[in-house]
């Protein structure tokens, strides 16, 4: 079947209601949501131009037979589209894979701060960023004390590979800053080798977390230092820190680091009613106060929607330890390999050069296309023949020509492969 994104629940949500929540949102939402921002406008825009071949395309055509399918232009937004994010993913996935992951087991961490302290997230996103920094030095701190103490040689230069997503949303989209961590299950020494980590203690990293970040609030002035000091004798603070099992499967690994990176919103949740203008939202857990299905109105949904666009510079991820930038580039400067396990080896594709950044240069659009919507653009639907890209449309006037030339022909322009191909004329 051709997709229609015109068809999916979100975007039938943003066509019919985000006008109506550009006039309503200083009055009724800015309070508690904070103001609409420029981001959001457009993303909405571009949500509502993606995969239409209205607004530009690819043409692929076979080799062989000379068959010709239009595969349409997409937003590339990151977290507010479902499809492009997901696009995303998988080319992240790749990189993760081809170019950082070091071959050892890894831990996904949860760390999350109390609802007394998220508004002021939602009001000054730059807060998200601290929040991150704070969580790389907590668990680098972490790790190094947990790591033998004095007699462990070098451990103390020791430092652990993190992956840190930021996830602004909870289970019904509602605003909810948290961090999701992909951590190695150790640190590296300043020669490359690994160190592994004890069983973890998730109550001792949840007090260091804990008194971390109230120390940053009280030293920015946002937190009273006597709140901050009451906070800390709570029995339930709100503080949490989850340190899950260790990850030996290199798959495993990549589907968390996929899980911490993912969009706000499946669409496979999401239901719309567009007679009374409600939306129903699947939560994705089964107990909780968040379970269940949630029912909404339109312009609350969207209200909760534009809290996790993310802003044009904003970072959601962060590279810190063993695989931050700066490290990597010093490690690679002195020819240090980092210690592998040969469980975790993962070989080159055949056909493939062994080294990743050669292999990344041969990751291609068609590839992306295979892995995220199952679509082999380089397969002629028709014949089985080789497919190429012939050229890209973006001109409006040749786009409606073509478009039009299509429907003469009887042809539905936006099938592509899934439908029956008609050899071009």
């Amino acid at each position: 079947m051709p997709r229609r994104p015109e068809d999916s629940p979100l975007y039938r949500v943003v066509a019919d209601h985000f006008e109506a929540l550009e006039r309503v949102h200083e009055e009724r939402f800015e309070p508690t949501h904070g103001a609409l921002r420029p981001a959001a406008r457009r993303a909405a825009g571009r949500l509502l131009d993606c995969g239409l071949l209205e607004h530009g395309f690819a043409r692929v055509r076979c080799r062989a037979c000379r068959a010709e399918f239009l595969v349409a232009f997409r937003c590339k937004g990151r977290q507010f589209c479902p499809s492009c994010h997901a696009r995303r993913l998988a080319e992240w996935s790749l990189w993760l894979d081809e170019e950082l992951l070091a071959p050892v087991a890894h831990r996904q961490v949860v760390l999350t701060v109390p609802k007394r302290l998220r508004a002021y997230f939602i009001h000054d996103r730059r807060r998200l960023g601290m929040l991150s920094r704070i969580a790389t030095r907590t668990l680098r701190a972490y790790v190094q004390a947990s790591l033998g103490g004095p007699a462990c040689r070098g451990c103390r230069e020791a430092v652990p590979g993190l992956i840190v997503c930021v996830q602004t949303f909870g289970s019904v989209a509602h605003f909810h800053p948290h961090l999701h961590v992909v951590m190695t299950d150790g640190a590296f020494r300043r020669d490359g080798t690994f160190v592994a980590l004890r069983e973890p203690d998730a109550a001792v990293l949840e007090s260091l977390w804990q008194r971390a970040v109230l120390a940053a609030f009280v030293r920015h002035g946002w937190l009273e230092p006597e709140a901050a000091a009451a906070m800390l004798g709570w029995p339930h603070s709100g503080f949490g820190a989850y340190v899950g099992p260790r990850i030996s499967e290199r798959q495993g690994v990549l589907r968390v680091a996929r899980y911490s990176a993912r969009a706000p919103i499946a669409e496979s949740r999401l239901r719309y009613d567009a007679a009374r203008g409600e939306v129903e939202l699947v939560a994705d857990r089964v107990e909780g106060p968040y379970a269940g299905v949630h029912r909404m109105t339109a312009l609350e949904f969207l209200a909760r929607w534009v809290d996790h666009v993310p802003d044009h510079y904003e970072v959601r991820v962060r590279y810190a330890g063993a695989y931050a930038t700066r490290r990597r580039v010093w490690w690679r400067q002195r020819g240090v390999t980092l210690t592998a396990a040969p469980a975790l080896e993962t070989p080159a594709r055949a056909g493939e050069p062994a080294w990743p950044a050669l292999r990344a240069r041969r990751r291609r659009w068609a590839e992306l296309l295979r892995l995220v919507f199952k679509v082999e653009v380089e397969v002629c639907p028709r014949c089985g023949g080789e497919a190429g890209i012939v050229a890209f449309v973006t001109a409006p006037q040749a786009v409606r020509r073509m478009l039009e030339h299509q429907a003469r022909r009887g042809v539905e322009a936006r099938a592509g492969p899934w439908a029956e191909v008609v050899a071009a004329e």
